[in-house]
């Protein structure tokens, strides 16, 4: 079976596909600009890459231009032995795990449109354009919330009334779902122990924590929306929603105006100007207070998730960085691990400088193990979606 994982912007779409005998990555691909008259768009398989100026009107149009550029280039025979489209999906109202993509799912997605603005109105746009002109492929829609179905109530929900929690769904859902999803399997298997121990540190753009045992999520940052927990490029974090009515009064805004700069405006771009940790650490590198403010903020806000992890999970068998930041930025996994020695937490300095790829970065005096590794959302979307068809046969 070949899988195309999709992940979709507002005018963009990127795929790999996957044969899912071995799991390899045949082709990957995309479109940006979708919506222009020159939209940019390149196709790779077997390590060529080539690049074209297409007209792609729409995301449907993008993904028929992928589907004949891959049978151009052999990766697929045709389109029809492409097993299904699996997406990387968000949040939805009252659905979660993994889904064949229909009208109860689309309209579940719309309906909390606003609690995931940056990403359900594209894929919901997408998924009802690709579904009407490509109605002889399966969509599934793989929600990022499934994986933290097992987190225990104690750590799911706020205290409301529990009419808001069982008719409304207010509850910490969590995300990046697929992320953690593995990072807890790949780092149980370097372990060699499948009940380990495991906090996973997505940090990138958008940033979440997740506590990790038997595989299983325990704990995440992210609440109801994306837009809480740790500050992410351009979102807000953790927040008192009391100070919603001081902003309205004080900036005039509406309060829809107020939840577009908290969603758009905010978080280390609100803080630093800037909207990028690489641009933010050489701004503090220069001394800008404004950077050096928001790198410090971001800092305490993972120890605070880290502190509370360890806590609940009782120690660590292992720490892991994943995400753009996680991966590259060397002076932000330091300040993490920074003074955490009565934890059994020691950072070896000289292989944190130079770890590439996945690798372990922990100094040999350390009680938990501390890695770099790269995530593999793509790969946990594509067995998803097989596993939902193959159940479905």
């Amino acid at each position: 079976m070949k899988i195309l994982v999709a992940n979709l912007g507002s005018t963009s779409f990127k795929y790999r596909l996957f044969d899912m005998a071995d799991e390899r990555v045949i082709a990957r691909g995309g479109v940006e600009r979708i919506g222009s008259a020159e939209s940019t768009s390149f196709v790779e398989v077997g390590g060529q890459k080539e690049e074209a100026t297409i007209a792609a009107k729409d995301h449907a149009a993008a993904v028929r231009w992928c589907l004949e550029s891959l049978v151009a280039k052999k990766a697929l025979s045709s389109p029809k032995e492409l097993g299904a489209i699996g997406f990387k999906a968000v949040h939805a109202l009252g659905v979660t795990g993994v889904q064949r993509v229909d009208e109860r799912v689309l309209q579940a997605m719309e309906a909390y449109g606003d609690v995931a603005p940056a990403h359900n109105p594209p894929y919901v746009k997408a998924m009802r354009l690709l579904a009407s002109e490509l109605p002889e492929i399966p969509l599934v829609a793989a929600f990022e919330t499934g994986f933290h179905e097992t987190i225990a109530p104690a750590e799911k929900l706020y205290a409301i009334p529990m009419e808001w929690i069982e008719k409304y769904g207010i509850k910490k859902w969590g995300f990046h779902g697929a992320s953690h999803r593995y990072i807890g399997s790949r780092t149980g298997q370097r372990l060699g122990n499948a009940n380990a121990r495991i906090i996973s540190c997505h940090l990138g753009g958008s940033s979440s924590i997740c506590a990790i045992k038997d595989g299983k999520s325990q704990a995440a940052s992210m609440g109801m929306s994306p837009q809480s927990g740790l500050p992410n490029n351009n979102r807000v974090g953790d927040f008192d929603l009391f100070a919603l009515p001081v902003l309205i009064r004080g900036t005039g805004k509406t309060l829809d105006e107020i939840l577009d700069v908290l969603a758009n405006h905010s978080g280390l771009l609100g803080l630093s100007g800037f909207n990028d940790l690489r641009d933010i650490e050489a701004a503090a590198a220069k001394n800008d207070p404004k950077a050096r403010i928001a790198l410090d903020v971001f800092v305490a806000s993972v120890r605070h998730y880290l502190g509370a992890y360890l806590l609940l999970l009782g120690g660590a068998d292992a720490i892991v960085f994943t995400g753009g930041i996680g991966e590259n930025s060397v002076a932000m996994r330091s300040a993490v691990c920074n003074d955490l020695t009565w934890f059994g937490i020691v950072l070896d300095e000289a292989k944190n400088r130079n770890a590439k790829g996945e690798a372990r970065i922990d100094a040999t005096e350390s009680r938990v193990q501390v890695w770099i590794m790269p995530t593999n959302e793509e790969i946990i979307v594509a067995r998803q979606s097989r596993d939902l068809l193959q159940e479905n046969v």
